[in-house]
């Protein structure tokens, strides 16, 4: 399957049906009068969250949708049938946005949950409304209104508690096999992970929680380089990073300035989501010397400065990670019992989702003009290296 997390769509409401124009007339009956019906509404758009898709691949093909418009009144007082609704499956997580104005018009977080985007016209007027003790003949009849028609942007951002940060081969992938089902694809080369990867993680019976492996970011990722700057995006919604950090690195190179070059990139892509909730992962411990590894995670953290939870683990022997995955699901139920207490932190945490997402996508934008006006300039000089959005569009089997 495809994975597309972003797709543009045109969405038009149904027209509201005529009102009718009619005059009673049978033979043998005397009195006769007005009898036209009004016309039926314009059906509506809406979009619906489906807990069975995992990408907007469908809308990427398909981009024009409009609903069934009302029918015209008939005579004899009968009014015309309603348009059929329009009811388009998103995935759960889906963010809808105005492309004219730029307004969020809502966010489909849960499954089932169902977003107006287009309101059907309204009917038209039969003659039979305007009859009076004065007007017993009337001929006026109004027409249905127009339905609304929208261009619109489809951003879908996974769902998913706690997310993980990392160059590649910090051993993201390996941790998420580790403490979840999910079955990403491991190897010894950068860029195994094309897309994000989801695994519930499950302390005990019916203690759980959702964590997210996106692809790794290198340097210069805020600059587009790579793959990871185009899924940071889905870290909006997750309430703690963990930041991923290869004590041993294949290629030599030093851990500490792995460490910085993720966090200049994650505060170039957005400000508001390097200053999320963020835990340091001294990640293969195995691969280094017992008498060395103390020492060694202490020079990391204190050449960081670093002041927040650390942790050590060996993803591939799932040592340390039950530890880690416990204070997480402690982490998260605090959280959720002092929003429950104070609703003023639940909108404080929705702010700072929309910031972060205003600030992602306004980061994603300035590339996408860059890579456009870098091709003009390739175009203008006979250099035409034929790039467009759909080459990051990768065919993978998306797991969670």
């Amino acid at each position: 399957m495809k994975f597309v997390d972003e797709a543009p769509i045109h969405v038009q409401a149904g027209k509201g049906g005529n009102g009718c124009l009619s005059f009673r007339r049978e033979k043998f009956v005397e009195k006769g009068g007005p009898d036209g019906g009004d016309g039926g509404d314009g059906g509506s758009v809406y979009l619906v969250a489906d807990q069975s898709l995992n990408t907007l691949v469908d809308y990427r093909y398909q981009p024009r949708y409009k609903a069934e418009s009302g029918e015209p009144g008939r005579g004899r007082n009968c009014t015309g049938a309603k348009g059929e609704d329009l009811e388009l499956k998103v995935p759960v997580g889906t963010t809808v946005i105005d492309t004219d104005t730029g307004e969020t018009l809502g966010d489909l977080t849960e499954p089932g949950q169902r977003l107006m985007v287009a309101q059907g016209g309204w009917h038209g007027l039969g003659n039979t409304r305007y009859k009076s003790s004065t007007n017993r003949a009337p001929r006026q009849t109004t027409n249905g209104t127009p339905g609304e028609e929208r261009t619109l942007k489809l951003e879908l951002k996974v769902l998913a508690d706690v997310g993980m940060l990392g160059l590649p081969n910090a051993g993201k992938s390996t941790f998420i096999r580790a403490v979840s089902a999910a079955k990403p694809k491991v190897a010894n080369y950068p860029f195994t992970t094309l897309v994000p990867n989801l695994g519930v993680v499950q302390v005990e019976r019916h203690r759980s929680f959702v964590i997210a492996d996106i692809p790794g970011l290198i340097e210069g990722a805020a600059e587009g380089a790579g793959l990871g700057i185009r899924f940071l995006k889905h870290l909006t919604r997750c309430r703690v990073l963990l930041h991923l950090v290869d004590l041993a690195p294949f290629d030599g190179s030093d851990p500490v300035e792995n460490a910085r070059a993720i966090e200049r990139e994650l505060a170039s892509f957005s400000p508001t989501l390097a200053n999320r909730e963020r835990w340091l992962v001294l990640n293969k411990t195995d691969l280094v010397p017992a008498a060395e590894l103390d020492e060694r995670c202490q020079a990391i953290v204190d050449a960081l400065g670093w002041e927040g939870p650390v942790f050590r683990v060996a993803a591939i022997r799932k040592e340390g990670t039950d530890v880690l995955a416990g204070r997480l699901m402690d982490y998260l139920e605090e959280r959720k019992e002092e929003e429950a207490a104070n609703p003023e932190l639940v909108e404080a945490e929705l702010e700072a989702q929309r910031q972060m997402q205003r600030e992602a996508r306004e980061r994603i934008e300035e590339l996408r003009e860059a890579h456009r006006a870098k091709r003009q300039a390739d175009q203008d000089e006979g250099d035409d290296d034929d790039w467009d959005d759909d080459d990051h569009d990768v065919d993978i089997e998306y797991r969670h």
